[in-house]
């Protein structure tokens, strides 16, 4: 039940990612000629130089080759999943490009047209899926490149249609325009595909350790590792409480410290991922 549940679960949210990035596209980038990157921009700008076809028809052409390619070297869920968010993205571009578009300045296109797009496909990527294209490019480049976030690869190679944007249509301020979506986008990517690993990781110095560890354990649901370490000026030995939380754990573990230790010592560090027991597991992660 629990693995139907799952299944169900990431076939919904990457339709309903798909929809998300469709509306953005259709209703605030097309109608300012500005796109995402990614084949659907690659599209639009094909259909631009024909002038004539569909940008869904023309990014199912262009799709075929790239799903070949994931779907060997990333697996069967990727390829399925894949092919439902592009399916479903391309089904919902020329659906919604029937739908009649807001008068709005470029600059408001850009926002609003970025926001949504980098919404729709952050829900996608965090299913473990994409809508196609260059987005499998991206997740081939992430099995490559581990620590960089998946928005960043995106820039990387979005960055490129912008600037064949501008040249296709002749406007260098439409290509400023595309790369500032581009960039936004991908920051509202990473944060949607990171959000859940908004975690924080802490390391306390105190002569109540041990206390501080279970209490950490007991209370917060975390656990602790102990670190040896020597001060530099005292050179007495101690051990220090290494410990990952959730963001809105963090007030919560520095009240439970200084309450058994007011004069603990607490450095907290972002942390980008937390991967194990209690936060995400590594194949659940981008």
């Amino acid at each position: 039940m629990e693995r139907w549940s799952h299944q169900i679960r990431w076939i919904v949210t990457t339709i309903l990612g798909a929809a998300v990035f469709s509306l953005g596209f259709d209703l605030f980038l097309v109608p300012n000629e500005l796109n995402s990157g990614g084949v659907s921009g690659l599209s639009m700008v094909i259909r631009e130089l024909l002038g004539f076809g569909s940008v869904g028809f023309i990014q199912i052409l262009l799709n075929i080759p790239l799903f070949l390619l994931g779907g060997i070297k990333i697996g069967k869920k990727f390829f399925w999943g894949s092919l439902l968010g592009m399916l479903a993205s391309s089904v919902f571009i020329d659906l919604f490009a029937g739908l009649p578009a807001p008068q709005t300045e470029p600059l408001l296109g850009v926002l609003y047209g970025s926001v949504l797009c980098g919404a729709g496909l952050g829900l996608v990527f965090a299913c473990g899926t994409s809508t196609g294209g260059s987005d499998i490019l991206v997740r081939l480049l992430k099995l490559r490149f581990r620590d960089v976030p998946v928005g960043q690869i995106c820039l990387a190679t979005d960055l490129a249609v912008a600037v064949l944007t501008g040249l296709v249509f002749g406007d260098v301020t439409r290509c400023l325009y595309t790369g500032l979506t581009v960039f936004i986008s991908a920051k509202v990517m990473d944060f949607i595909i990171y959000r859940f690993d908004d975690s924080k990781v802490a390391l306390v110095i105190t002569k109540e350790y041990e206390a501080v560890a279970q209490a950490v354990g007991q209370q917060l649901g975390r656990g602790a590792t102990f670190l040896h370490g020597q001060g530099a000026w005292s050179g007495q030995e101690t051990e220090v409480v290494l410990t990952a939380v959730k963001r809105q754990q963090l007030t919560e573990l520095k009240e439970l410290v200084t309450g058994i230790d007011p004069g603990a010592f607490i450095i907290v560090q972002d942390a980008h991922q937390v991967l194990g027991d209690g936060f995400a597991r590594y194949g659940q992660s981008l």
